[in-house]
C-alpha cells in the first residue's frame, strides 16, 4: 500500500465533500427511482411479480419474464440499490461530521423513511393493492407511500443541504425563524402531492376517451369516487402555490435565498403548465412521469429554501449570511 493510501477505517477517508456530492447523488438517484415506479403504476405493472415480495415470482432470476415483470422487477431492484446507498450515506455521514451536526439527524431520518418506504411498498404488494385493484384501502396505502416518499425526499434534501453548509450546521449555531409558517407551507404541499397520486391512480384504472368526457365524469354521481375527487388535485395545488408565493414573498425574497426563492416561483409556473398539460392530453404515461418531475423537483427545491430561510446562522443579519 503507498503511503497517499488511506485505509477505509480512519477518518481522514470520509472527507465531509465526499459525503455532500453522495447525498446529491443519492437524492437524484431517489428521484429516478420514483419516477420509475411511476412507471409501474401507470402501466398496471404492480403485480408483475406476482404476490411475492422481495422474491419476484418466488424467484431470483427470471426465465422469459412478462413487460410487466420486468417493469416491476427493475423498480425492486432499484429500490434495493437506493437502500444500499443511503445505508452508505449514513455511515459516511457520521464518519465525517462532529456530533452536533444536523445532518446526522435528517440523514437518520432518511434511512428509517426509507425502511418505511420498503414496508409500505411490500404491504401494497402482499395484500394486493396493485395492477386495477380499486378499493379504497389501496388508496390509503398509496396515500401514506406517497406522502413517505415525499418526507424521504425531504429527508435528503435537507441532509445535502446541511452538508453544504459553511455555517450555521451545528445544533446550537442556528436561530429559527418563520418554522411554524414554512411548516404550514411545507404540509399544504405534501397534501397536493397525495391528492395528485390519487387524480393519477383514477386517470390509471379509469382512462378518458376525451377531455369533454373526463371533466364531466368528475361531476357524475355514477363515476367512481376516485373521478368525483379529482378535481380536489388543482384546487389544493392552487392554494398551495398561493400560500407558497406570499411565503416566498415575504420571508425569502431577499440576501442570499433570492435566486433560490425565483427558482421555486418558476418551478411552480411550470408545474401548473404540466399540470394543465396532464389533463388535456389524457394523462399520458410520459406526461404523468414529466409531471411528477416537476413536482419532485419543486419539492425539494421548497425543502431547501425552507431550511436556508428557517435555520439560519446565529448573528446572521436580515438573511445575509451563506447558509
Amino acid at each position: 500500500m503507498t503511503t497517499s493510501a488511506i485505509p477505509l477505517f480512519r477518518a481522514e477517508a470520509w472527507h465531509p465533500k465526499g459525503a455532500q456530492r453522495l447525498a446529491w447523488t443519492v437524492l437524484i438517484y431517489n428521484v429516478a427511482v420514483i419516477l420509475w415506479g411511476t412507471i409501474v403504476r401507470a402501466t398496471g405493472s404492480g403485480a408483475g411479480c406476482g404476490e411475492h415480495w422481495p422474491l419476484c415470482n418466488g424467484t431470483v432470476i427470471q426465465h422469459s419474464p412478462r413487460i410487466e415483470t420486468i417493469i416491476e422487477f427493475t423498480h425492486r431492484a432499484m429500490s434495493g440499490v437506493a437502500l444500499i446507498a443511503i445505508l452508505v450515506l449514513l455511515v459516511w455521514t457520521f464518519a465525517a461530521t462532529a456530533k452536533r451536526h444536523l445532518a446526522r439527524v435528517s440523514v437518520v431520518a432518511a434511512a428509517v423513511l426509507t425502511f418505511n418506504e420498503a414496508l409500505l411498498g411490500a404491504l401494497l404488494v402482499l395484500l394486493g393493492k396493485v395492477a386495477h385493484d380499486q378499493s379504497a384501502s389501496r388508496a390509503v396505502y398509496l396515500s401514506l407511500h406517497l406522502a413517505n416518499t415525499l418526507l424521504l425526499l425531504a429527508a435528503l434534501g435537507l441532509t445535502a443541504q446541511f452538508l453544504s453548509r459553511t455555517a450555521g450546521f451545528m445544533r446550537g449555531s442556528v436561530e429559527y425563524r418563520s418554522v411554524g409558517i414554512a411548516l404550514v407551507g411545507l404540509l399544504a404541499m405534501l397534501f397536493v402531492g397525495v391528492s395528485g397520486s390519487l387524480a393519477a391512480l383514477g386517470d390509471t384504472l379509469f382512462p378518458a376517451t376525451s377531455l369533454r368526457s373526463a371533466l364531466a365524469e368528475d361531476f357524475s354521481a355514477k363515476s367512481a369516487w376516485l373521478l368525483r375527487i379529482r378535481w380536489v388535485h388543482p384546487a389544493l395545488g392552487f392554494i398551495a402555490g398561493a400560500f407558497i408565493c406570499w411565503l416566498i414573498f415575504t420571508s425569502a425574497w431577499k440576501g442570499r435565498n433570492r435566486k433560490l426563492a425565483i427558482g421555486v416561483v418558476v418551478l411552480l409556473g411550470i408545474q401548473y403548465a404540466l399540470g394543465f398539460a396532464d389533463i388535456a392530453l389524457l394523462a399520458p404515461t410520459w406526461m404523468q412521469i414529466v409531471h411528477l418531475l416537476g413536482a419532485d423537483t419543486l419539492w425539494i427545491a421548497l425543502v431547501v429554501l425552507a431550511a436556508r430561510v428557517c435555520l439560519v446562522p446565529i448573528g446572521c443579519p436580515d438573511n445575509q449570511c451563506r447558509a
